[in-house]
């Protein structure tokens, strides 16, 4: 991890129609960080990272990525650039085989361009490298289950694929929206080793979560949203113990006792 920044966002402001979604938000993640933002429901959370990705135009404000100004492109410029995301409603092609869904980004123009996945090598057997990916984020390569239709997997093979397909971008960023949510607390207990590898890969992560303890074990800073606002950023343990989080977070049974155990 580095303290040079690899994603600056300045002064980012979303509204729709009188609605005021974000309200000068900014923040900097450094390269190889793993950035925690968490928030009450409606606070922005999803609205920064898709203002971020390209999903929607923010109505004022600049987001960078290396530098370079990336506010109003296009999604699949942006994920091309080497900023991926998953999705706390999955989208994954539900109609295709598992590995198929990887097929299809090894195909991008950023995958032609880097030259395969995570490596300076050939592309290769783009079925292969599919199942290379798999194994690697934890599906049995000699199981079944990498060629199991889709829409038959259930929720943490089905997390577990939309970290694959940005993988297959060869990304140096991932922003995991809520990647914990559905899970058991054993499907998490397996998930947090994955987290820390890809950190250790290099990939910067950015993790929006409701699932606190557990974040709190691999984000190296937090940043909380209430209102559209930034309310407060530092460690965790700085920011349980601002009265402005206790106050946002008020009547959660969750963060209760998060905060009486922090």
């Amino acid at each position: 991890m580095t303290d040079k920044p690899i994603l600056q966002v300045q002064e980012v402001t979303k509204t729709f129609g009188g609605i005021i979604a974000l309200n000068r938000v900014s923040f900097e993640v450094g390269q190889g960080e793993i950035l925690g933002i968490i928030g009450p429901n409606g606070s922005g959370k999803t609205t920064v990272v898709n203002c971020i990705t390209g999903f929607i135009r923010a109505s004022s404000g600049n987001v960078f990525f290396r530098g370079k100004n990336i506010t109003g492109k296009p999604p699949h410029k942006i994920a091309d650039m080497g900023v991926t995301r998953t999705f706390q409603i999955m989208r994954p092609y539900y109609s295709l085989p598992a590995y198929k869904n990887l097929v299809i980004p090894l195909f991008s123009p950023r995958a032609r361009r880097t030259g395969g996945w995570r490596g300076g090598g050939k592309m290769g057997d783009r079925n292969t490298v599919s199942i290379d990916i798999l194994e690697e984020i934890g599906f049995e390569r000699d199981s079944y289950v990498p060629y199991k239709t889709t829409a038959t997997l259930p929720t943490g093979y089905l997390k577990r694929l939309e970290l694959a397909r940005c993988l297959a971008l060869k990304p140096e960023i991932i922003i995991c929206d809520e990647v914990f949510s559905g899970l058991s607390m054993s499907e998490i207990a397996s998930m947090v080793p994955l987290i820390e590898r890809l950190q250790m890969d290099g990939i910067t992560l950015i993790m929006i979560e409701h699932r606190l303890r557990e974040l709190f074990r691999v984000a190296n800073r937090v940043m909380v949203l209430n209102f559209g606002e930034k309310l407060v950023e530092g460690s965790a343990e700085e920011v349980m113990a601002d009265p402005r989080v206790r106050e946002a977070y008020f009547g959660s049974e969750e963060v209760q006792e998060v905060m009486d155990h922090a």
